[in-house]
C-alpha cells in the first residue's frame, strides 16, 4: 500500500492551519488555576460583545443537571473549590463525572455556570479582580483572533478540564441523545466548485443530515479522520463515535476545491469552505479545509479537517 496514516497527513502540505490556536491553548495551560478560571470568565464576556452563544437544549443538559444542582446548593467557597478542582484535574467525584461527559455536555455545563455567575447564584469573579500580565496577554491574543478561532480556544479550555479520562479505567461515556437523520425531503445537496467526486459530496451531505450511518460507510474499515489540532482517529468505530458525540447539527458549507490523482490509483481532494456549529449558529462561520485521500475504490482512507489561519486561505488550493 503506498500510503500510511502518517504519510497521508502530508497531502496538501502547504495548507496554513491556524497554529495560533494550539499556541494560545498552551499558553493558557501555563497560567495559574485562578487565572485560568478568571480568563475563561473574561473571555466569555469579551466574546459576548460580538458572538451570541446559543442556550443548550434540554436533551444535552439532562446529564449535567444533577451535578449543576449539587453545585447550586453549595456555598460560594465550595463552588469555587469545585471550579479549582476541575481546572486542576483533581480526583473528585464531580471531576470524574465531568471526565465521562462528551464535549457538548461540558460546554453546556460551563454555559450554565457562566449564567449563574452572572446572576450571583454561583460564586462570581470578584468585581475588581485583575488578571496577571500573562493572563492579560493571552486574553489580548484572543481578542485579535477571528470568532471561529476564539470559540475553538474556549472550547478546548473547558473540554480538557476534569479528571484525566485515561485514568478512569472502564467507564461509560455520556453523550447527548442522537437525533434521527433528516428525512430525504428535508435534505439539501452541496455543490463544490471544482469538485464533483461523489464520495466527497456524500460526506458533506450525510454530515449535514446527521446521517452518520451512511457517512461512516464512506470510510475504509481502517481509515482515519484528523480533527483540528488533534492526532488522527483511526478505525470506523472510533470515527463514528466522534461523529455522534461532536458533529450533530453541524452545517457544512463547502465552497471550492481541487481533485488530483495520487500514487497507485489514489485520489487526493482538498475542499475549503465554512462550518457553522449549533452553539453559535449563523453568527459564526469557521474557515475550514478538508483534505481527503481516497483509495482506488473511492473510499475515504484519510480526511483531515483544518481550521484555517485566515479567510484568504479559503482560496489556497495548491498542492
Amino acid at each position: 500500500m503506498p500510503f500510511t496514516i502518517d504519510s497521508a497527513r502530508g497531502i496538501f502540505s502547504n495548507t496554513l492551519a491556524a497554529d495560533v490556536v494550539p499556541a494560545t491553548i498552551a499558553r493558557f495551560n501555563q497560567l495559574s488555576t485562578e487565572d485560568q478560571l478568571a480568563w475563561i470568565w473574561f473571555a466569555y464576556l469579551e466574546m459576548g460583545k460580538t458572538v451570541t452563544v446559543a442556550a443548550p437544549g434540554a436533551a444535552r443538559m439532562q446529564f449535567a443537571e444533577p451535578t449543576l444542582n449539587e453545585i447550586r446548593q453549595m456555598s460560594f467557597a465550595e463552588q469555587t473549590q469545585v471550579m479549582f478542582d476541575l481546572a486542576n484535574h483533581a480526583d473528585t467525584p464531580i471531576c470524574r463525572t465531568y471526565a465521562s461527559w462528551s464535549p457538548n455536555i461540558k460546554l453546556g455545563f460551563w454555559y450554565q455556570l457562566g449564567e449563574w455567575m452572572e446572576q450571583g447564584v454561583v460564586a462570581p469573579i470578584p468585581p475588581n479582580y485583575e488578571l496577571s500580565a500573562n493572563a492579560s496577554a493571552v486574553l489580548q491574543t484572543l481578542r485579535e483572533l477571528d470568532s471561529g478561532q476564539q470559540i475553538t480556544i474556549l472550547r478546548n479550555a473547558v473540554v480538557d478540564m476534569g479528571f484525566d479520562p485515561n485514568k478512569l479505567g472502564e467507564y461509560e461515556r455520556v453523550a447527548e441523545p442522537l437525533e434521527v437523520p433528516k428525512e430525504a425531503s428535508q435534505r439539501t445537496k452541496v455543490s463544490i466548485e471544482g469538485v464533483d467526486n461523489p464520495t466527497v459530496l456524500a460526506y458533506m451531505d450525510n454530515l449535514n443530515a446527521n446521517d452518520f450511518g451512511s457517512l461512516i460507510a464512506l470510510f475504509v474499515p481502517d481509515g482515519a479522520l484528523q480533527p483540528p489540532f488533534q492526532r488522527p482517529i483511526v478505525g470506523r468505530d472510533a470515527i463514528l463515535r466522534f461523529f455522534r458525540e461532536e458533529c450533530q447539527n453541524l452545517v457544512l458549507m463547502p465552497e471550492r476545491g481541487i481533485s488530483e490523482p495520487a500514487e497507485d490509483g489514489y485520489t487526493q481532494v482538498k475542499v475549503t469552505g465554512k462550518v457553522q456549529t449549533p452553539w453559535f449558529g449563523a453568527s459564526v462561520g469557521m474557515n475550514i479545509a478538508w483534505r481527503f485521500l481516497l483509495n482506488p475504490e473511492n473510499k475515504i482512507f484519510f480526511v483531515a479537517i483544518d481550521l484555517l489561519a485566515s479567510p484568504k486561505e479559503l482560496l489556497n488550493l495548491a498542492r
